[in-house]
């Protein structure tokens, strides 16, 4: 068994200090993102997905995000998949984003909850044809008994669309997820690295805390 015991590094790139901090996580989040984006780091948007799974167990899995806003973070599933059903029986879910390049993470706690249909379809339409009909060709999460049937069943959908418009199904959508707590963990030298916490109030406004590392 390798011992990874002496795996360590130090995190010297930056800090994250009150005074320069704006009362919206989102603002936060906006300038960490664009500033991660900027350096070319490849899909600066993976984020991890936790949900309470239906056999009692979380699950965490990596999604690609696909718009932020006031709002809240948005992508996009199919709505029967184990994922889905998870979050129709428990919308408390977290997101997490780690950049190593810049030393940092997000976590982001929320209540997640369908887009609008019209959204949906929106992003549907942008999506090139292979991945529309690979939506449509695949029960996300369900056992198949090999490869080859999903091949055949793309193949199928590929002649029977040849040429036409190829339109969302209604069990494939979007979520959006509504932050009620944003961590932001910047890595800083000695393992005390800087980790502030907003928290969404009754008022609607951002509490403030910097957590002990």
């Amino acid at each position: 068994m390798k011992d990874l015991s002496d795996y360590r590094k130090s995190y010297e790139k930056s800090e994250l200090i009150e005074i320069n901090l704006p009362e919206d996580p989102i603002a936060l989040f906006q300038k960490w993102f664009h500033e991660v984006d900027d350096s070319s780091v490849h899909e600066a948007n993976a984020m991890t997905v936790s949900t309470f799974g239906l056999d009692g167990f979380p699950k965490s899995r990596v999604v690609l995000l696909k718009r932020f806003n006031e709002d809240g973070f948005v992508f996009y599933t199919n709505y029967e998949s184990e994922k889905g059903k998870a979050i129709a029986a428990n919308p408390h879910i977290c997101l997490s984003f780690f950049w190593h390049s810049h030393e940092r993470q997000v976590i982001i706690k929320g209540l997640a909850e369908k887009v609008a249909p019209n959204v949906s379809d929106g992003y549907f339409e942008s999506r090139p044809d292979g991945s529309k009909l690979g939506a449509m060709v695949s029960n996300q999460s369900e056992v198949i008994a090999s490869r080859a049937v999903l091949e055949n069943r793309l193949q199928k959908l590929e002649a029977e669309y040849k040429g036409k418009d190829i339109l969302r199904p209604e069990f494939w959508g979007g979520y959006v997820v509504k932050p009620v707590s944003v961590e932001f963990w910047q890595g800083r030298p000695n393992r005390l690295h800087d980790r502030i916490r907003y928290q969404l109030q009754e008022d609607f406004n951002w509490k403030i805390d910097r957590l002990q590392p």
